[in-house]
């Protein structure tokens, strides 16, 4: 192994799917891929999430959801929700792509590029339910549903889902979010048919808040094994990926192994647990193509360290590491560089 690998584990990815599905059944799961599928790959996630029977996908942007829609033909509903420009705009109706519209104008926007197109858009319509990261306030939310109902009568949009994202700062703040979206899907079906599906939980609070779930839960870093900062570990969750480097040269009681902060190791990583064939052994300095770790006896070059991983080895997983330097264990996976090689294990 010359090159670091990044090794993917289908099984493991299509065990966490199932083991999502039934916590949060009878919520239907959308699987999020933003960020390149959380730096595990885009392609590999969304055909292994296509062969276990996802039917719906979160893309984040508009350019990955065309890149999806490439890769899963006509099937699957995938729901792009990052405010974008008309020429984006055009892209995700040509490629039948729902949009989730958090503001009056970006509304106008898709329904004169629909107008346009002589199409129709799909519409999820996202209530400011109190973290204000984009959303319709509540007094702007029935003019607004009310310019929705109106397209939909002309042919050019479809109200097919209302959402939101909350704060996940307490429990209280959460409810109070709840009332929120409750109230908007109460004022939407004054108009017309409530929308065919509400989702309102990314991944902590689908898994622990189940009353609040709505039809559908939007779960991205727990379908790959990431669990979240400083939270606990989930029950039947696997981490997918891990991160391994050969030994190269034993150097008396250390080894350096082929991996620097050119492959995207932050250098602050340096006292974190890896895995050896001896066990956990420290990662005592990070170099820029090259790594030194506390040996072991009968250390030998060509020898494999685990970065991270399941722990097989010894090694934390991408979360330990995360938290090690104040971040969350999906970013030490982006971090990673073509230098690194993807490899699939099925």
């Amino acid at each position: 192994m010359s090159r670091p690998e990044l090794r993917l584990h289908t099984d493991r990815l299509v065990g966490n799917i199932r083991a999502v599905r039934e916590r949060i059944a009878p919520s239907q799961l959308m699987m999020v891929f933003k960020d390149d599928a959380y730096g595990h790959g885009l392609t590999w996630a969304v055909e292994s999430a296509r062969d276990a029977g996802i039917e719906w996908y979160g893309s984040y942007d508009i350019a990955s959801g065309v890149e999806m829609r490439r890769l899963l033909g006509s099937d699957g509903r995938i729901f792009a929700w990052v405010t974008s420009t008309d020429d984006e705009i055009d892209e995700a109706l040509a490629h039948h792509i729902d949009l989730g519209v958090g503001t009056a104008e970006y509304l106008d926007r898709v329904i004169e590029r629909a107008r346009a197109l002589g199409t129709r858009a799909r519409i999820h319509l996202k209530i400011d339910s109190g973290l204000h990261r984009n959303g319709l306030l509540p007094e702007e939310w029935e003019d607004t549903v009310a310019v929705l109902r109106a397209a939909e009568r002309q042919g050019l949009a479809a109200f097919v889902g209302i959402w939101s994202h909350l704060a996940e700062a307490s429990d209280a703040e959460d409810d109070d979010a709840r009332a929120v979206f409750l109230e908007a899907v109460r004022v939407s079906g004054e108009s017309g048919a409530t929308p065919e599906v509400l989702h309102l939980t990314a991944s902590a609070a689908s898994w622990w808040r189940p009353e609040l779930r709505g039809t559908l839960s939007r779960i991205g870093a727990f379908c790959y094994g990431i669990r979240s900062a400083e939270g606990p570990e989930l029950d039947g969750i696997a981490p997918v990926a891990e991160l391994s480097a050969a030994v190269t040269r034993v150097l008396g009681d250390d080894v350096v192994i082929a991996i620097g902060s050119f492959d995207g190791i932050p250098s602050t990583l340096v006292g974190a647990e890896v895995g050896t064939p001896a066990g956990a052994r420290e990662l005592r300095s990070v170099g820029e193509t090259s790594s030194v770790v506390a040996g072991w006896p009968g250390a030998a070059v060509g020898d494999e360290v685990a970065l991270f991983g399941s722990g097989e080895h010894g090694e934390q997983s991408a979360t330990g590491l995360a938290e090690r330097i104040d971040t969350v264990g999906e970013e030490v996976l982006t971090r990673l560089t073509p230098r690194v090689r993807r490899v699939i294990v099925s």
